[in-house]
């Protein structure tokens, strides 16, 4: 690993996030920013020294704010604060957001705003390099004065307590830590609100999401496209002079991949001059509205990586005279787009399960529900039942979490964000997402065996290919759930897309011409 990101000075992308969970990157700290984070740390021992009252550091915390606490107790002040915060309920959150959690709370303590000791920093960094993760409970957060119970349970093992996950297997915190000849540390002053306060869980998931929604969104062109040839439908509303005149970014970007997928297509040329006036919106349409869910995907990625490189504890210090409680921790910025991309998700699981239904109504030249010998095979009638459950399931998901608010600590946080809950809701919907694009995969791929030998373009028939090496053509009944899981396997492990670059870069074509919608 030879590629490193300096914490705290650097500008941390969601792909540079992304790729250090990955272990392909390494996270340091640099002489530059451990000096600030020094600094930072005498600044808040010269607030205990000199008994200037700061929230959290020698008083109590939410409705105990007014509670002075002496200089002798401010270091079990903060280890109680994470005992006490630990309350999360509900499995484990995956693997890989807890280490986002870890990844970016140090990027946000590093910037020298926090009183966080270096030593401490060093431990959290320990935890991330070796990839010995804690465990942390998916429910419990409000999303307001940071998300204070699962970054409570994220930190226990700082302090011997909580589990940590090393190599597969969940084992108590201090047996790890002791197995590697670590002790549990000591907390000082203001460390351990400093660990909780902030916006990591919800924007760890935001971070994944923002991955996940990406790549679902590059598949939903890939798969309707093929969709469009098994139809036989026109590539003419994807025309780039079209979408100049309504110029929306995801809008532009979604028509010329299309176009660009479509060009010079046999199947397309071969009913060039029919008299089917115009296609059904869930073709004809595709820019608009995977463009729309572009746009919202680009606005949940462009708040995100101002999170990413934000300072989101409480209090900020500034120096020993110059501290401010304000809310930096309050998780609002983050919750509205993500609901935003929830219901953008959704859409492009409802345009996917109206295309697969188009497909099965035997229109267009094509058998009904996709099979020669419908009757004593029901072809592919009942997948599209699956789609429209998921469809269904994803439109309940879609109530805004942030439209709620419930007030909490005695009506100190009297409004909340609930941003936790829409960063986990919109993964839920991706993954309902991502099972509906393997279906409408499995439709698009027969619908398309049903026009040859015409073929389609170099990319399309890349694709089409693949996915006929993991599923063959549907020639009588079988058990239509294995396929799907096969499907499901190549979208969800970023197989099929990379089908996509190799065949793009064999046959010098370019998709995407706007690099504003990348994640690094």
């Amino acid at each position: 690993m030879d590629r490193t990101f300096n914490y705290g000075t650097g500008h941390l992308s969601i792909g540079i996030c992304l790729d250090i969970a990955a272990g392909k990157i390494k996270g340091v700290i640099t002489a530059t920013a451990r000096a600030n984070i020094e600094r930072s740390h005498q600044e808040v021992a010269q607030i205990v020294e000199r008994q200037i009252p700061v929230y959290g550091i020698n008083t109590g915390f939410g409705p105990l704010c007014d509670t002075h606490i002496s200089e002798e107790d401010t270091s079990l002040l903060q280890s109680n604060l994470l005992k006490s915060h630990s309350v999360g309920v509900g499995k484990p959150i995956p693997k890989e957001i807890a280490k986002l959690m870890l990844i970016t709370k140090v990027q946000a303590l590093a910037q020298g705003y926090s009183g966080i000791a270096p030593d401490t920093l060093d431990r959290i960094i320990w935890h991330i390099n070796n990839d010995i993760i804690p465990v942390v409970p998916e429910k419990g957060s409000v999303g307001a004065s940071g998300d204070l119970a699962p970054l409570a349970h994220l930190f226990l093992p700082l302090i011997g307590l909580g589990e940590l996950e090393e190599k597969g297997k969940t084992k108590a915190a201090i047996d790890i830590l002791k197995a590697h000849g670590l002790q549990p540390i000591t907390l000082g002053p203001k460390e351990g609100l400093a660990l909780i306060n902030g916006t990591q869980f919800i924007l760890s998931f935001a971070i994944k999401a923002v991955q996940r929604l990406h790549c679902a969104l590059q598949l939903a062109d890939i798969v309707g496209a093929m969709s469009l040839e098994g139809l036989m439908g026109s590539a003419r509303p994807f025309d780039p002079r079209l979408h100049k005149i309504r110029p929306y970014k995801g809008n532009q970007l979604v028509a010329h991949r299309l176009f660009t997928l479509l060009d010079q297509s046999e199947i397309l040329n071969a009913h060039a001059n029919c008299d089917r006036v115009q296609d059904p919106y869930s073709l004809r349409c595709m820019p608009q509205v995977h463009g729309a869910s572009r746009n919202a995907w680009l606005h949940l990625k462009e708040l995100t990586e101002i999170e990413l490189n934000s300072v989101t504890d409480n209090p900020i210090i500034f120096n020993a005279d110059d501290t401010i409680s304000g809310g930096n921790f309050h998780g609002q910025p983050l919750a509205l787009p993500l609901d935003y991309a929830t219901v953008a998700a959704a859409e492009l699981g409802n345009i996917a399960d109206r295309r697969c239904y188009l497909m099965s109504e035997g229109r267009y030249g094509l058998p009904k529900l996709l099979t020669t010998d419908a009757g004593l095979n029901s072809g592919l009638m009942i997948p599209q039942y699956t789609t429209a459950a998921l469809v269904t399931e994803n439109k309940t998901l879609c109530f805004p979490a942030s439209a709620d608010s419930v007030p909490t600590s005695l009506g100190q946080e009297d409004h909340v964000s609930m941003g936790s809950i829409s960063g986990r809701k919109l993964n839920m919907v991706l993954d309902n997402l991502e099972y509906i694009q393997a279906i409408e995969l499995l439709y698009a791929a027969q619908a398309m065996d049903f026009r040859r030998p015409l073929r389609s373009t170099p990319i399309i028939e890349a694709c089409h290919n693949y996915v006929r090496q993991y599923v063959p053509f549907i020639k009588e009944d079988r058990v239509f759930a294995d396929d799907i899981k096969q499907l499901h396997k190549l979208v969800t492990n970023g197989a099929l897309l990379a089908t996509v670059d190799e065949a793009a870069e064999k046959h010098n074509i370019k998709l995407d011409n706007d690099d504003e919608f990348g994640i690094y």
